[in-house]
């Protein structure tokens, strides 16, 4: 079934499968896609399914969408077009079509399960060439308290969508933190993690959505 990708600098921050007739999406809690950013609306565009096809309507929006580098008001997709709403970027994937987007993956409070579940499936060409280091995130207080997540991938992100959200990047020599998303105030070691890049060391403490959680690099 056909999906929206949404990014925002580079960095993939969910996935949805269009599996409803009407789908809206917008910056209020109660839209199918939410995207806490000033920049959306409150109700900023709807997606009509029928079959196949997929239309984007624009819901009268302040800033506005973009199809492909073009405002629109009403459009039909096709399989790899761009939505753009402020910074965000939105990509449509149609229905049985294969895409080349890393997944991400979300650190929810939710009962402990064995760290061996937690972990996201490796894909050729996950790790990109860079050197054989480990790194994970171990879960300190919550219901999950206790849980060892792998960073596996190249991008992993953590939190809660609408509330606060982290990527954490893989990069060569290592790996860094920047917050994504959310109202909430997330910290490493006690100081504010913003959006521009911070490095992370074996050990650094992160708290996020009231969840505190370890960086743990071997």
């Amino acid at each position: 079934m056909p999906k929206m990708i949404v990014s925002i600098d580079e960095v993939v921050i969910k996935e949805v499968q269009l599996t409803k007739d009407k789908t809206t999406l917008g910056r209020r809690p109660y839209n199918d896609i939410v995207i806490d950013n000033l920049a959306v609306s409150g109700e900023h565009a709807l997606l009509q399914m029928s079959g196949s096809e997929v239309v984007l309507e624009d819901l009268n929006s302040t800033n506005g969408t973009y199809l492909n580098g073009k405002a629109i008001k009403k459009q039909q997709l096709q399989n790899g077009d761009t939505i753009e709403i402020g910074k965000y970027k939105i990509k449509f994937v149609g229905d049985g079509a294969a895409d080349n987007f890393d997944k991400t993956m979300v650190v929810r409070a939710q009962p402990a399960a064995p760290a061996r579940s937690a972990a996201p499936p490796v894909h050729a060409g996950d790790s990109l060439g860079i050197g054989a280091f480990h790194a994970s995130i171990k879960v300190l207080s919550g219901a999950a308290s206790g849980r060892e997540v792998p960073l596996t991938k190249v991008v992993t992100t953590i939190g809660k969508p609408g509330v606060a959200v982290a990527a954490i990047t893989r990069r060569q020599h290592g790996f860094v933190v920047h917050h994504v998303e959310g109202a909430g105030n997330p910290m490493l070691n006690g100081s504010p993690i913003k959006a521009d890049p911070i490095p992370l060391k074996n050990g650094d403490l992160i708290e996020l959505a009231g969840t505190q959680m370890q960086f743990v690099q071997t």
